[in-house]
């Protein structure tokens, strides 16, 4: 995955550089619908994760989410101990839940329904939301590095809220028709 900073464009123009790359794959809606002459063991293949260890978990943590503190990573007497715990949660984890980030339970609630809404739609209107090659927003999968990477059987969704300049706003769906304004509310709210 490529990553660079944000660089100075012509004419002075600042504009926000790639932030990775990702190879193209087939939809994952679009393979799970297909005729078995589509559906073969090759296509299959790449979804089995044949190199996860089942029984490699932290019965310590296997219970508990992290739980990443935003009002912690603010503060500088308490930064240091709550980084050590997203790197923790990022590296063994690969997610985390976010407390003290003061966007309303509302805003959430309806940023999930028009995400929601958005994977319901057909499969045609998604895919003009799709990712471009060498880009990591829109919808498909990201973070694809080789040919013969295993995926996940899943599809996705990203976009880039912040900084603005890595806004590209021709991958925020303009169905559901409140999506852009939730998501614009979010900024309001912090």
């Amino acid at each position: 995955m490529e990553v660079e900073a944000a660089c100075s464009g012509g004419a002075g123009e600042s504009r926000w550089s790639q932030v990775g790359s990702s190879l193209p794959v087939r939809n994952v809606q679009a393979l799970a619908a297909s005729g078995p002459d589509e559906l073969t063991a090759d296509a299959i293949e790449r979804y089995i994760q044949p190199d996860i260890d089942a029984h490699a978990v932290l019965a310590y943590h296997s219970n508990q989410v992290p739980v990443i503190d935003l009002g912690k990573l603010l503060n500088a007497e308490t930064m240091e101990a709550e980084a050590a715990k997203l790197r923790f949660a990022c590296e063994e984890w690969g997610f985390f839940q976010v407390v003290n980030h003061r966007v309303p339970d509302e805003v959430i609630a309806n940023i999930k329904h028009n995400i929601h809404k958005f994977f319901e739609l057909p499969l045609y209107v998604k895919n003009a939301y799709a990712q471009r090659p060498g880009d990591l927003q829109g919808y498909g999968q990201a973070f694809i590095l080789s040919d013969d990477q295993k995926l996940d059987w899943a599809d996705m969704f990203g976009i880039f809220t912040q900084p603005s300049q890595a806004r590209d706003m021709s991958y925020w769906p303009s169905q559901p028709g409140t999506f852009r304004l939730e998501c614009v509310c979010v900024f309001f709210a912090l």
